[in-house]
């Protein structure tokens, strides 16, 4: 876990929901640009599939995994399908919409809907907002999921089952820095002018 001060460390249940602004919008309507060693489709299924070291981009939406499938339905909207290779997570990252930040994360399958925006990050999940280079918030999860048209991000932990293998919720959030100008400052003294001279009296014949 990334050590962040000074830093609000959560270690939630099994949900937490954070509302705030997300990705570019302009994304959503760029063409999506992919790079693989192999493609197979099916004109029939309307089903695109890629092979071998996968690098989709979409505008600042960057996609890299072991293996991606496109699915498009009858009126062209479509649905990606990311998966890793073993022991290995599909790789994530988008610019925020108006600030020079990041999200960036990883998760052994990652979905992507076009048509609703939603881009959902399961098993083994991690998210990161990074401000400039530097990371400020840092989330963990079973299942994280970015509704860019809500501005609403879920994060789900997962039950324990009988094989012991369960995943809380966790997050570390760090407070946004105040401009510089927004620091208290002290007010300055002000000063009372005298009409009367008055002559400073000796130590020896004070009171």
């Amino acid at each position: 876990m990334f050590v962040l001060r000074p830093a609000l460390i959560l270690s939630l249940g099994m949900s937490l929901s954070v509302s705030t602004a997300w990705a570019e919008k302009a994304d959503r309507d760029k063409p999506m640009q992919i790079e693989a060693d192999t493609m197979r489709h099916d004109e029939a299924k309307q089903l695109t599939q890629f092979t071998g070291s996968v690098v989709a981009m979409k505008g600042t939406l960057v996609l890299r995994a072991a293996r991606m499938e496109v699915q498009q339905d009858a009126h062209g909207q479509q649905i990606a399908r990311l998966w890793a290779a073993p022991r290995e997570r599909v790789f994530f990252r988008q610019k925020r919409e108006g600030l020079n930040e990041f999200t960036e994360g990883e998760a052994e399958t990652v979905t992507y809907d076009n048509q609703a925006d939603v881009v959902t990050l399961t098993q083994r999940a991690e998210v990161r907002i990074l401000r400039g280079t530097q990371v400020a918030d840092q989330l963990t999860g079973h299942q994280i999921v970015f509704n860019n048209s809500t501005e609403v991000m879920t994060v789900d932990g997962q039950v324990q089952g009988q094989s012991g293998n369960g995943q809380r919720v966790r997050a570390v959030l760090t407070p946004r820095q105040k401009p510089a100008d927004a620091t208290p400052t002290t007010p300055a003294v002000k000063l009372r002018s005298s009409t009367q001279m008055q002559t400073p009296v000796p130590d020896n014949k004070k009171p």
